[in-house]
């Protein structure tokens, strides 16, 4: 139960740098080679959300590998697909197919098979 805890809020946080990510370049504007626009990417907070959320999954997850089998572990990872998902739907408000909630379906029945 604590490796499932685990790997859900690893899995948000893998998410997060991902969706941050997005929000970053979305925040970015045209690149351009100019100091403005360094400095501009400087007070771009979404950078710093980005970076913090995948330290967070980084170290959690080395916590994750060195106390159970990879085999169990490295399956509950593609859990982030699960939170991507919920995250397209939810931030981005992007039409989710009902093929897609099929294939969510089968990762997360994947993942409970994994498990037990």
């Amino acid at each position: 139960m604590k490796l499932i805890l685990l790997a859900i809020i690893q899995s948000i946080f893998l998410c997060g740098g991902q969706l941050f990510l997005k929000l970053a370049l979305q925040a970015m504007g045209p690149v351009s080679r100019t100091w403005s626009f360094v400095f501009s990417q400087l007070t771009n907070w979404w950078w710093l959300a980005c970076g913090v959320s995948f330290t967070a999954a980084g170290v959690l997850w080395m916590y994750i590998l060195k106390h159970w089998s990879f085999s169990q572990a490295y399956p509950l990872s593609s859990l982030a697909y699960v939170f991507g998902m919920l995250a397209a739907m939810f931030v981005f408000h992007e039409h989710i197919a009902w093929t897609q909630w099929v294939g969510i379906l089968f990762i997360m029945a994947g993942c409970y098979l994994v498990v037990n």
